[in-house]
């Protein structure tokens, strides 16, 4: 097979959660680019220019809404996805939110927030999924981590405890199901340009402290995730497992 068929997803079925807008959006519209059929999810409505972009392609996808902490809702969006599409080949836990304040006034509330979106439902979708795939011998599951799965951040400890469990959840799946024909591996987005990013770009001086630690010199995009996200879900990224891929601007390397 030539080098640029492995990249092909012709024919593959993804769920992209968060995928209403964002970098959720950016990878279920490069999926569909290359050809899988998709399920859009949104906490609400998926945004209309998600849909056009998606539409353009001509791949079949089916839009859903809900709160992913919510093992119902998680279990519809796995088990719409295989009556709509045919098969669930690849997952992508994308949905997160991060709430923002000092640890010694960090409320009960915004703990179990981010806990439950971020991590929980990570776990239930991947064990949920990862039934299916394992019963069909192939599968590919991407989650999307952070920056703060090795560093610890600021006023976000919530944020950093779960994208650093995140982290370790993607290596202990790989560790069992990497033998049965599923790879599991994790994106780690720098600093995107993005509605969870939107204060501290807003903050002059921490946006500018950001962009002089970033070596490209500018905040990512969702759009910066397509190749990274198909490489991952294609027969070009079979051999990689385990592996939190890091999507940064050389944010890590200063």
């Amino acid at each position: 097979m030539a080098v640029l068929d492995l990249f092909s997803l012709k024919g593959k079925n993804a769920l992209v959660t968060g995928s209403g807008q964002g970098l959720g959006a950016g990878m279920a519209i490069a999926f569909a680019q290359a050809g899988a059929n998709v399920t859009l999810h949104s906490y609400g409505p998926v945004l209309d220019e998600t849909i056009d972009e998606v539409k353009k392609t001509g791949v079949k996808f089916i839009c859903r809404s809900g709160d992913v902490c919510d093992q119902k809702i998680a279990h519809m969006l796995v088990d719409d996805t295989v009556k709509a599409l045919g098969s669930i080949d690849i997952l992508v836990n994308n949905a997160g939110t991060i709430r923002r304040a000092p640890a010694a006034e960090h409320s009960e509330e915004f703990w179990n927030t981010v806990i439950n979106t971020n991590l929980n439902s990570v776990w239930f979708l991947s064990q949920y999924a990862g039934r299916l795939m394992l019963a069909q011998g192939h599968g590919k599951i991407i989650n999307t981590a952070s920056l703060l799965s090795f560093q610890g951040g600021i006023n976000v400890p919530g944020y950093a405890a779960a994208k650093g469990a995140v982290a370790q959840l993607t290596k202990a799946l790989a560790n069992e199901w990497g033998d049965k024909g599923i790879n599991v591996n994790a994106i780690a987005p720098g600093y995107m340009a993005t509605d969870n990013t939107t204060a501290l770009r807003a903050d002059p001086a921490r946006s500018a402290a950001i962009l002089a630690r970033i070596p490209m010199g500018r905040w990512g995009l969702p759009s910066d995730l397509a190749g990274a996200a198909v490489f991952l879900a294609s027969d070009a990224g079979n051999y990689v497992n385990g592996h939190i891929l890091v999507v940064d601007g050389g944010w890590l390397c200063r």
